[in-house]
């Protein structure tokens, strides 16, 4: 890189509607200047969360849908959840489990708890069912938007990017029944990386 030359960084959509308005305040230099200070290095911090870095996913395997900790862990009849808490410093762009077709994007309204809590599971959300598996995007106390990028009908790759969630968030994955509680390859509090992390194995592949 060139010196001087700053780093081109991939940025979520929406990224400067958000930060547009702090960038704006900076005017305000010649007669607010702390004020116009904190609305620069708001715009900066606004931009940096919604930074979204490539990844290299797997040849095979579930995959992490969020960068984080895992924060759930349980089965569900006689399926397998796992959750996935984004704090602030995280990605906050969301990738496909695995491969797959969109069927349904449903958004659900709810509540806006912390995402790290069990209420948590009122929180609104919009789950992307892919059939076999189902990715949801769950707002935190302070999302207020959820950015889906897919469509029914769209098809899916592992690691895909499939959203994102703006300020706080929790990501889960609702695996196939065929994936045991004991194939799962993460424990509560582990950290992952979205559409890098194998959490876990892929029974059977699906063609698109």
């Amino acid at each position: 890189m060139p010196f001087g030359q700053l780093p081109r960084v991939a940025l979520a959509p929406g990224a400067w509607r958000y930060a547009a308005p702090l960038f704006a305040v900076g005017f305000l230099l010649p007669v607010a200047p702390l004020l116009a200070v904190a609305g620069l290095a708001g715009g900066v911090a606004v931009l940096w969360f919604h930074r979204d870095p490539s990844r290299t996913p797997p040849e095979s395997g579930f995959v992490a849908p969020a960068d984080g900790r895992v924060s759930v862990l349980r089965t569900e009849g006689d399926r397998v959840r796992v959750g996935v808490f984004l704090n602030v410093t995280d990605v906050h762009v969301c990738r496909a489990p695995a491969d797959g077709v969109v069927e349904t994007v449903d958004h659900r309204g709810g509540a806006h708890r912390p995402a790290f809590s069990k209420d948590s599971d009122r929180n609104e959300r919009v789950d992307v069912d892919c059939g076999r598996y189902e990715a949801s995007l769950i707002a935190g106390a302070f999302a207020r938007r959820i950015h889906p990028y897919v469509e029914p009908g769209e098809p899916l790759r592992r690691g895909e990017r499939v959203g994102h969630v703006s300020f706080g968030s929790r990501a889960d994955v609702l695996l196939p029944p065929d994936v045991d509680r004991e194939d799962i390859r993460v424990r509560t509090g582990d950290r992952v990386r979205a559409g890098e992390t194998v959490i876990a194995p892929e029974p059977a592949s699906v063609p698109l």
